[in-house]
């Protein structure tokens, strides 16, 4: 007994670093955009499509994931998406010094398809690894450290990979051919270095979850009577899905272009006439405001975007034990619509920490979405899952969408496609979710 204890352990120890891994990487791309955008002297839709490739292989991956893993089994699958996540990181070498963004995007899309298939495995092996009675509390930790992950990855990228000034478009045409050439290398230099160490990092995780010993997961013949015809017929689970699919892309599109809205606000000058936050941003970028690169600042502060996140989920799951998940979903979908209109109507610090707060009403949104989708789906609840976790390619489709009203009317007025995003959400929690079908819901 002691014996099994310790190995459900020190497998939830690993498991949990996995979850750590993927929202740690998800977020970490995001500061790629930044240098992307001025290496390659891409257009804002251009480096949306960082995001398309990244997130387009949760459509591609989801249900292809499901069989790998059915046929070849949980942990042989996790591996696989380990090594999967490697090679996309591998991938970045050559993209990076050869300058080709095509590859920088193939990088993105094998990356997050190991992602994909990580997260189709590692739910089913944290509720495995103990006592069914905690196995909501396992998951719940387990998703803590995902927060983490996202919040610590601003504050790695500020230090690693924004860290250096990132010339402008003008600056770099002013330079003759050879100082472009050292310019640019530089610039691939930046992001190599960081994927470099995040894949020798995954690659020693698979060997460790190749030879760890974890229990078996045992599938019951109800859950292979599934069927998706079924759960495709499911209003509240469809209507769910939507609500995935707007949720995701809402919180990437602010994510991912949230620097280059704080560079337009020009942060290093809103930092250095307040009076706080001076020291504030010492403490989170580790240097002085001086040394800072706008963009370094800037990336520190994004941190605060994922910490909310981070703070809210453990502040969430107390409250959803008080009030009703879907009407506490409605309540903080219309709170990040107002926050937005504000964001959007305002300039200065106003509107830098109005966009920041945002973090901490996203943080429930997920799970909740995802928990009132499958209700009462009895044994399609796998099918209604799979549905779910395709619908995450709203991560692709919506960031590009702002980008390209970005371009046409500034970054700011563009916030409306994240607002109708949650106004939708707050719909859904408030009303669509309680939409049944009884002859669907057996």
């Amino acid at each position: 007994m002691s014996m099994t204890k310790n190995t459900n352990r020190s497998a939830f120890i690993v498991v949990t670093s996995l979850f750590f891994m993927w929202g740690f990487i998800t977020v970490l791309v995001d500061a790629l955009i930044p240098r992307l955008r001025d290496v390659f002297e891409l257009s804002y839709f251009e480096a949306g499509l960082v995001q398309f490739a990244f997130f387009t292989a949760y459509a591609v991956f989801s249900i292809p994931g499901g069989k790998i893993i059915s046929r070849i089994g949980y942990k042989k699958g996790v591996v696989v998406g380990l090594l999967t996540m490697g090679l996309g990181c591998f991938l970045f070498y050559p993209a990076a010094e050869l300058r080709i963004f095509g590859i920088f995007l193939l990088a993105m899309f094998v990356l997050a398809g190991g992602i994909t298939i990580l997260q189709v495995a590692a739910n089913p092996y944290v509720a495995a690894l103990g006592p069914e009675e905690s196995a909501s509390s396992r998951l719940n930790l387990s998703q803590a450290f995902n927060s983490l992950g996202t919040w610590i990855a601003p504050l790695v990228s500020a230090a690693f990979i924004l860290s250096n000034n990132v010339l402008s478009s003008s600056e770099v045409a002013a330079l003759n051919i050879e100082e472009q050439e050292a310019y640019y290398l530089s610039e691939a230099a930046t992001v190599q270095g960081p994927f470099l160490i995040v894949a020798g990092v995954i690659i020693l995780l698979a060997i460790v979850f190749a030879v760890i010993k974890l229990p078996k997961i045992l599938e019951s013949d109800e859950d292979k009577n599934g069927s998706y015809a079924v759960a495709l017929k499911t209003k509240h689970l469809m209507l769910g899905a939507l609500g995935i699919f707007v949720y995701v892309g809402a919180e990437v599109s602010i994510g991912s272009y949230m620097v280059n809205y704080f560079l337009s606000l020009d942060i290093v000058e809103l930092v250095r006439n307040s009076g706080f936050m001076p020291g504030l941003a010492e403490l989170i970028s580790s240097t002085g405001i001086d040394e800072a690169t706008p963009a370094q600042l800037a990336g520190a502060f994004v941190s605060f975007y994922w910490g909310g996140a981070m703070i809210g989920r453990f502040i969430g799951s107390g409250l959803q034990l008080k009030f009703d998940p879907g009407n506490l979903l409605g309540v903080y979908g219309l709170i990040n619509v107002m926050l937005l209109m504000i964001t959007m109507n305002t300039e200065g610090l106003v509107a830098m920490w109005t966009i920041l707060s945002i973090g901490l009403f996203n943080s429930i949104m997920f799970p909740t979405i995802f928990t009132l989708a499958i209700k009462k789906l009895g044994m399609h609840t796998a099918q209604g899952s799979g549905i779910l976790c395709t619908a995450i390619v709203g991560g692709a489709i919506i960031p590009p969408l702002y980008g390209f009203f970005a371009d046409a009317i500034g970054l700011s007025l563009a916030f409306f496609v994240p607002a109708l995003c949650y106004l939708y959400i707050s719909w859904y929690g408030k009303y669509g979710s309680k939409i049944m079908d009884p002859e669907t819901t057996a």
